[in-house]
């Protein structure tokens, strides 16, 4: 049964969400609906996007609201300890394990338990999962005892689980149990009229709790801001809302001033992973990453072509000579200034790359570029923005907690 407007919106009141968005009103009508049910629910959508909401809303409106309610970031907690978090584990089972310790399947028993990233679980817990869902069974870390639990399950992700299934990185027993109920929260840039209710409630928001004027938007600044993409979605918008209200002295912020605060407004398309392909397959966890360091390398590059038209534009005398050996263009500027550049190209087994053909024969930039170098720098660079708190960075860099904790370890990247 469909709801109401009054009654959706003293849902989001309840909730604290806003917009008015059809593909919005349709996820919260459809969690109402399956509140009343024990049905495993799949929350989907971007990174952002206010997934978190929906399991809330489940939980109010079910029969366990008087029950726990925990929610785990499943990319949050290492591999080596995840099965003792969820599921407990006795006296002596690892090291360090000195008394016994409940799990959160246990705690959350007659209740609801929110998976959040659960693509990130490990097969082993996988299947673990699976036993929880199809018999409320489970056996704490060096237990041989089956114990029992209640729980609804609701879990989200922000990737595809059929994409996931097919690389063999996730069960596909489990991904058809957990997915009995999928609900998807629409991207930002598809609720466009929600956007400026949005950013004046995050406005509002910071100028009541710091006690300072509340921003506002010229008319050309709303129309960029309604256009603008917001790959981080909800998240971003209301980074961006803070940003410019603790920084900016005037109140009234044109479009020019708003473009300083969209990091994404210049960028161009990256390159995609090539389907079908098991190399790109086994390195499509950490694509994100170096999708960021490949572009960075790209703006480098063009940088560079800019600075070398400039010096020649200015030295009519340069000559050029052709060395037939390496195949390589010496420019002599004059007996003081000499350039001599070499390009070579990044290749990486798992990322196609874009080779410009469109060269001019007056230059060639050269830069010998190890991508290992630039992903460790930015991982620093992320955590140091961050004052070190992983989870920030993660979010930064786009990736999950669990792949920055890996390369932090692999890099040995001091705290």
């Amino acid at each position: 049964m469909e709801l109401s407007l009054e009654e959706l919106q003293k849902i989001k009141n309840n909730s604290g969400i806003i917009g008015n968005s059809a593909g919005l009103n349709r996820a919260i009508s459809v969690a109402v609906q399956v509140a009343v049910t024990d049905l495993s629910v799949l929350v989907l959508g971007e990174s952002g996007a206010g997934k978190e909401k929906i399991p809330q809303i489940i939980h109010r409106h079910s029969r366990r609201a008087g029950k726990n309610y925990i929610a785990v970031n499943c990319g949050a907690i290492p591999e080596g300890t995840i099965d003792s978090e969820l599921f407990g584990h006795v006296k002596g089972a690892f090291t360090n394990a000195i008394t016994e310790r409940k799990g959160y399947f246990e705690e959350a028993n007659g209740g609801t338990i929110f998976l959040d990233e659960v693509a990130e679980l490990p097969l082993p817990t996988q299947a673990r999962l699976l036993r929880v869902l199809e018999s409320g069974e489970f056996m704490k870390v060096g237990s041989s005892k089956v114990e029992k639990t209640d729980v609804r399950i609701i879990a989200a992700t922000n990737v595809n689980l059929q994409e996931r299934v097919n690389d063999g990185k996730f069960r596909e027993d489990l991904f058809y149990r957990l997915n009995t109920v999928p609900i998807t929260i629409p991207p930002l840039r598809e609720r466009k009229e929600d956007i400026h209710l949005l950013f004046r409630k995050f406005a509002r928001d910071f100028s009541d709790k710091y006690n300072m004027p509340a921003i506002t938007l010229t008319q050309e600044a709303t129309t960029l801001l309604e256009n603008y993409r917001w790959p981080g979605n909800v998240r971003e918008l209301k980074h961006v809302a803070d940003q410019i209200s603790i920084i900016e002295k005037e109140r009234t912020i044109s479009a020019d001033t708003l473009k300083l605060y969209l990091i994404d407004i210049h960028s161009t398309s990256l390159p995609t992973i090539i389907k079908g392909s098991q190399q790109a397959n086994d390195f499509s966890t950490e694509r994100e990453i170096l999708y960021k360091v490949l572009f960075d390398l790209k703006k480098e590059m063009d940088e560079m072509k800019i600075l070398l038209n400039d010096i020649i534009d200015q030295n009519p005398n340069i000559r050029y000579s052709l060395n037939n050996d390496d195949n390589r263009i010496i420019t002599d500027l004059s007996d003081t200034l000499k350039i001599k550049t070499q390009f070579q190209p990044i290749h990486h087994d798992s990322i196609p790359y874009h080779q410009n053909t469109e060269t001019n024969d007056d230059e060639i930039v050269e830069e010998v570029l190890s991508l290992a170098d630039q992903e460790k720098d930015l991982i620093v660079k992320a955590l140091a923005k961050n004052k070190n708190k992983r989870k920030l960075a993660a979010e930064e860099l786009g990736i999950s907690e669990r792949t920055l904790y890996r390369k932090i370890k692999e890099y040995g990247i001091a705290k």
